[in-house]
C-alpha cells in the first residue's frame, strides 16, 4: 500500500515563487451551482517572489493531512492547467466523474515541507507515502472543498523530471489557516533555494 522511498535531494532550481491569496466565486460544475471561496496558489513558475527568507532553511515543519487521491501521468499536451481556477475545476470534474473521490481516507498522514520539497508519510513517519521534491513541483493552492464542513483541499500540481507529464496531488487540511500556511512554508522553501543559489 505504501511506497517506501530513499531519501532524494533536489538539483538546484531557478524557479522563483509568488503566494497569493484571493477571494472567488469557484464554478464547481454541480448543477450550476457556484461557491465562494479563498484560494491561495504558490506559482513556482512566476516572476516574483514574495516569501520571507528563513534563516533556519534546513528544518523541515510537519502538519497533519489526510490523503483525497491523486490523477498520476498526465501528458503535457492533455492540457497546461496552468491558472489555481484550472486545476480547481479539473478537480472538482475529476470527483464528479469517479476519478477522485471526495472524502479523504480516515488515516491522518504527516506533512513535512522543507528546502527538499514536500514527504508525507504515516503518523508513525515509518512509511512513506509520497515524496515530492522542490525542483519538480509546480503549483500548489488551497481552497474550501465546498461539503460544508469547514475544510480545505490542498492541491499540488508536479511533473516529471523530462517535463513530459505531471501529476495532481489532493490532500485535505483541517482548515483553510493550515492549507495557507502549508503554502507559505512551501513558498519560505522555494525562497531560501533561491537565495542560497544567488550567493
Amino acid at each position: 500500500m505504501f511506497r517506501k522511498g530513499k531519501k532524494r535531494h533536489s538539483s538546484s532550481s531557478s524557479q522563483s515563487s509568488e503566494i497569493s491569496t484571493k477571494s472567488k466565486s469557484v464554478d464547481s460544475s454541480l448543477g450550476g451551482l457556484s461557491r465562494s471561496s479563498t484560494v491561495a496558489s504558490l506559482d513556482t513558475d512566476s516572476t516574483k517572489s514574495s516569501g520571507q527568507s528563513n534563516n533556519n532553511s534546513d528544518t523541515c515543519v510537519e502538519f497533519r493531512i489526510k490523503y483525497v487521491g491523486a490523477i498520476e501521468k498526465l501528458k503535457v499536451s492533455e492540457g497546461s492547467l496552468e491558472g489555481p481556477l484550472d486545476l480547481i475545476n479539473y478537480i472538482d470534474v475529476a470527483q464528479q466523474d469517479g476519478k477522485l473521490p471526495f472524502v479523504p481516507l480516515e488515516e491522518e498522514f504527516i506533512m513535512g515541507v522543507s528546502k527538499y520539497g514536500i514527504k508525507v508519510s504515516t503518523s508513525d513517519q515509518y512509511d512513506v507515502l509520497h515524496r515530492h521534491a522542490l525542483y519538480l513541483i509546480i503549483r500548489m493552492v488551497c481552497y474550501d472543498d465546498g461539503l460544508g464542513a469547514g475544510k480545505s483541499l490542498l492541491a499540488l500540481k508536479t511533473t516529471d523530471a523530462s517535463n513530459e507529464e505531471y501529476s495532481l496531488w489532493v490532500y485535505q487540511c483541517n482548515s483553510l489557516e493550515q492549507a495557507q500556511a502549508i503554502c507559505k512554508v512551501l513558498s519560505t522553501a522555494f525562497d531560501s533555494v533561491l537565495t542560497s543559489e544567488k550567493s
